[in-house]
C-alpha cells in the first residue's frame, strides 16, 4: 500500500513530504481564516496571508518543502470553484438577468478593460501584462462583495438586485474573458482571426450546452439521484464537471469554461441544491489551497516596490469602473440611490483577478510581479468597500433622509 502510495502521489513526491506540506497548509489556513472571521474580514485574505506565511519568499524560511503539490491543487480549485458557481446560475436564471444588468455590466467592465489596458501600456508594461492586467482588474469579486453586503445586512436592498445582476454578467465575461486570454496567448501574437475563432468555438459550446445538453444531462443527473445513494450522485456530477473541463480543453478553450457550463447543467437538474450540497465542501477545500497557493506565490520581498503601483490602480479602477457604472446607469434609467450604491459596491477584486493574472503566470506570458500586485489590490479593495459604501449611505441620507 505504501509503494502504491508513493507511485500515485503528485509528482513522486516522498510520502512524508506529500502529508506534511498539505498538513501546514490546512492547519495555517484553518487558523488564519479563522482570526479573520473573528475580525469580519473576507476569508479569501486570510487565504492570500496563510499563503504568504508559508511561501518561498517569506523569511526566515520556506514551510513548504515542495511547491509542486500547491500548482496542482490550484488547477483542481480553480475547476471546482467555476463548476459551483455554475450551479448557482441556471438557465432562467442567466436569461432573467434582463437588457439592464447585461448592458451596465458590458459597458463599465470593457471600459475599464479599455482604460486600464492603455494606461497600463503607456508606464511601460508589456502587451500581454497590459492584457492580462487590464481584464483581471476589470472583474469584481462575487465572493467579496455578497459576504460584505451580507455583512453590513443589505443582501436584501433594492439596489443589491442590481449588483447580483451586473456580478452574474461579470462572471459570465470573466469565464470567456479567460479562454479568449489563453488562447489568444498561445498563438503569441494579437490575431482577429484566432479570437474570432475562439469566440466561434466558444459561442458553439455555450449554445451546445444551453440547448442540446440542457434537454439531456440534467435528465441524467436525475436518474442518477433518483438511486437516493449520494456517493454515487457526487462521483456523477464531479465525472461531469471534469469530463466537460475536458472537452473544453481539447477543443482549445480553457478548463475553466467547460467546468463553469458544466455546472450550469447541474443547475437544471431538480437534483441541483443536493448536487451543491454535496460538492461545495470538496470545492472549499481545493479552493482554499488555491488562495493560499497564490499567497505563497507572492514575493513580499519586494512588497515596498508594490504598495505605490497598487495604490495608483486602485484609484484608477476604482474611478473608471464607477465612471462606468454611473453611466450605465443614466442610460438605463436607474434610480440615483440604486445606481450610487451599485457603483460604490463593485470595487472589490478577488478570485477571478487572481485566476486571470494565474493563467498568464502559469503560461509564462505575464510577468511574475502581477501576482503580489494583483493580489495587495485584491487584499486593499477587500478593506476599503465596507467604508466605501457607508461613505455612500451617509451621502445619500444628507440629500434624502429614509424614511
Amino acid at each position: 500500500m505504501e509503494d502504491l502510495f508513493l507511485q500515485i502521489a503528485p509528482f513522486n513526491l516522498p510520502k512524508n513530504d506529500f502529508i506534511s506540506d498539505l498538513a501546514i497548509i490546512m492547519i495555517l489556513a484553518s487558523i488564519v481564516t479563522l482570526a479573520f472571521f473573528k475580525i469580519r474580514q473576507p476569508l479569501i485574505i486570510g487565504y492570500l496571508f496563510a499563503g504568504i506565511i508559508i511561501g518561498p519568499y517569506t523569511p526566515p524560511f520556506s514551510l513548504i518543502a515542495n511547491l509542486d503539490i500547491l500548482h496542482v491543487f490550484a488547477e483542481i480549485g480553480v475547476i471546482l470553484l467555476l463548476f459551483v458557481i455554475g450551479i448557482e446560475f441556471p438557465i432562467a436564471k442567466i436569461k432573467s438577468i434582463g437588457k439592464i444588468a447585461v448592458g451596465i455590466a458590458s459597458l463599465e467592465l470593457f471600459l475599464s478593460l479599455g482604460v486600464i489596458f492603455v494606461i497600463a501600456t503607456s508606464i511601460g508594461f508589456s502587451f500581454m501584462d497590459s492584457l492580462f492586467f487590464a481584464a483581471a482588474l476589470s472583474i469584481s469579486s462575487t465572493a467579496i462583495i455578497i459576504k460584505i453586503l451580507e455583512d453590513m445586512g443589505k443582501i436584501k436592498k433594492e439596489s443589491t438586485v442590481l449588483v447580483l445582476g451586473i456580478l452574474i454578467v461579470e462572471d459570465i465575461i470573466a469565464v470567456i474573458l479567460i479562454a479568449s486570454l489563453q488562447s489568444i496567448a498561445l498563438v503569441g501574437a494579437v490575431s482577429y482571426e484566432n479570437v474570432i475563432i475562439v469566440s466561434a468555438i466558444a459561442a458553439a459550446l455555450i449554445v451546445g450546452t444551453l440547448t442540446i445538453g440542457a434537454r439531456t444531462i440534467p435528465r441524467l443527473v436525475d436518474v442518477v439521484a433518483r438511486t437516493e445513494h449520494r456517493e454515487i450522485l457526487l462521483l456523477s456530477v464531479l465525472g461531469l464537471c471534469f469530463g466537460y473541463a475536458l472537452l473544453s480543453n481539447l477543443v482549445g478553450l480553457s478548463v475553466g469554461i467547460g467546468a463553469f457550463l458544466a455546472g450550469v447543467l447541474v443547475a437544471e437538474s431538480r437534483s441541483s441544491e443536493v448536487s451543491k450540497i454535496l460538492t461545495s465542501p470538496i470545492k472549499d477545500m481545493f479552493v482554499a489551497i488555491f488562495f493560499v497557493s497564490v499567497g505563497a506565490l507572492m514575493d513580499i520581498s519586494q512588497i515596498q516596490n508594490y504598495i505605490p503601483l497598487a495604490l495608483a490602480f486602485i484609484a484608477l479602477s476604482i474611478i473608471v469602473k464607477f465612471g462606468g457604472t454611473m453611466l450605465g446607469g443614466f442610460i438605463f434609467r436607474q434610480g440615483r440611490k440604486i445606481i450610487l450604491r451599485s457603483s460604490l459596491t463593485l470595487s472589490p477584486r478577488g478570485e477571478f483577478s487572481i485566476v486571470i493574472v494565474k493563467v498568464g503566470v502559469d503560461m509564462g506570458v505575464v510577468s511574475s510581479f502581477l501576482f503580489p500586485l494583483i493580489g495587495i489590490i485584491s487584499i486593499i479593495t477587500a478593506f476599503i468597500t465596507p467604508f466605501m459604501i457607508k461613505a455612500g449611505d451617509q451621502i445619500l441620507l444628507k440629500k434624502e433622509p429614509e424614511p
